[in-house]
């Protein structure tokens, strides 16, 4: 058979040592048009088929479909017992590599929704590994400040880490799971019924039984450190946890009506409603409190929230801070630059805003990103933030990243920028970042006790390892 213009062809050792059946040349396309031959037995895995794609694109996991769009998935099947006949074409979609990690915490945990999933703790440089046959399908994975819970693809739950995060006694609960939340110490799951349940440590949220009765079709939980609040499908908002950080309500219960989004700082709770007003409730001195700015809340579109403050950006685009001033709840000193805002990402004490031409505007500690003014020309096309603890990371339209804030904290990343191309997302711990590359590989850099140095992890967190 010719090759097809524009194609590659890789003939795998496999196929040509077999003599009794015919090879299939298969063509195996990307998305982005790039496509190769392989040359395979009828009789070979479908592994085989997807292992040698991802060889040579160097990328991580692959999903392979076939002309109808079916997923052809791995399993014991061969090339013929899914159908592929000689010529046919497949399309391969790279499944990302994701990393979950607590902004308070140490520990990092690596995945992919066909891959393993690699946990390691910066602090001790212990690696988790007794529950990874129990991780099927890994969806999602989210993580206190020392514990991980991972949906999986049936919708149960898998938790792992501190005992305090151990779900056992709700096992049996948590069936049909769509989303989980989770805080300094607790989980909040969301099943598909809109019902709640919830672990951890009682008084930080971990026991939702007070409202239980009221947590009905609920559609979205936030947290603070200690407390939970609950966004239900007629717009009421449901809370417990710690009362002093948001776990109580009772104040502006009668306000919490026509609710569209909720946001929180580590101490207090903030809710948009659909009129584009804000009520807040929780810490007053951190977030709680709107006193000196309420007439300057309306027409708000979008909430951001550092440790202790709240930034609000307005249908106009300029932006409305309150809260603690040296946590970012005072922009006076950028009032002026604060025009054209289309999203805001916030770490502890400090807030960076991308505007319309995708710059970049930070306020609040310096010392921990509220000064960006030492890579204020390389802050151009800036596409995504990510922010650690006191220090952030940006994504710029090349794939680059720019990093500013606490050098030992993740603000520095001089010791890795070679590494740094290519990138696709970046998440962060307490003092660390970790960016995911488009071949699948992650590169970390940091505060080692906070998963900055996962050397001792790097053959697990390359791309071959994601499959």
């Amino acid at each position: 058979m010719s090759k097809m213009e524009g194609y590659q062809t890789l003939a795998l050792s496999e196929a040509q040592n077999v003599e009794q059946e015919p090879a299939l040349q298969i063509h195996v396309c990307l998305l982005s048009s790039r496509c190769i031959t392989l040359t395979l037995s009828p009789g070979s895995p479908v592994k085989e088929l997807q292992s040698a794609a991802e060889r040579y694109f160097r990328m991580g996991a692959l999903r392979v479909f076939s002309a109808n769009g079916r997923l052809l998935k791995q399993g014991c099947l061969r090339l013929q017992d899914v159908g592929l006949q000689d010529g046919d074409t497949v399309t391969a979609i790279a499944e990302p590599l994701k990393v979950a990690a607590h902004p308070w915490g140490s520990m990092m945990c690596a995945f992919s929704i066909s891959g393993p999933v690699v946990t390691w703790d910066g602090k001790t440089g212990k690696t988790e590994t007794s529950i990874a046959p129990y991780l099927v399908g890994v969806q999602a994975v989210q993580a206190t400040s020392h514990a991980f819970a991972a949906i999986c693809h049936d919708g149960s739950v898998v938790c792992w880490g501190d005992p305090e995060g151990d779900c056992t006694q709700v096992a049996q609960k948590l069936r049909n799971v769509k989303e989980i939340q989770r805080n300094h110490a607790a989980f909040a799951a969301i099943l598909t019924g809109g019902t709640v349940v919830c672990w951890g440590r009682p008084e930080d949220g971990g026991d939702c039984s007070s409202v239980q009765q009221q947590l009905a079709n609920v559609q979205q939980i936030q947290s603070t450190s200690s407390a939970f609040a609950a966004l239900c499908g007629d717009g009421s908002v449901v809370c417990w946890g710690n009362p002093t950080n948001g776990g109580d309500s009772s104040a502006v219960q009668d306000q919490l009506k026509d609710v569209r989004q909720i946001q929180a700082t580590g101490f207090s709770f903030a809710a948009l409603l659909a009129d584009g007003r804000v009520i807040a409730w929780g810490s007053e001195m951190l977030g709680g409190d709107v006193g000196r700015v309420p007439s300057r809340l309306r027409n708000v579109c979008q909430i951001a929230a550092s440790d202790a403050a709240f930034a609000a950006i307005r249908q106009d685009g300029t932006v409305v801070t309150w809260g603690a001033p040296s946590n970012g709840g005072d922009s006076f000193k950028v009032y002026d630059e604060l025009r054209n805002v289309k999203h805001i990402a916030a770490n502890s004490c400090a807030f960076a805003a991308i505007r319309a031409d995708e710059t970049v505007v930070t306020w609040g500690l310096g010392l921990r990103g509220g000064d960006s003014g030492a890579v204020r020309d390389q802050l151009k096309h800036v596409q995504q933030i990510c922010a650690s603890w006191c220090a952030f990371a940006a994504i710029t339209s090349t794939g680059h990243v720019v990093t500013w804030g606490h050098p030992d904290r993740g603000g520095d990343s001089r010791g890795v920028q070679d590494r740094l191309q290519d990138v696709q997302q970046i998440q962060a711990t307490r003092n660390a970042f970790a960016a995911i590359l488009a071949d699948g590989s992650v590169v970390t850099w940091g505060d080692p006790e906070s998963g900055g140095d996962a050397s001792h992890v790097q053959d697990q967190l390359q791309a071959d390892a994601f499959r």
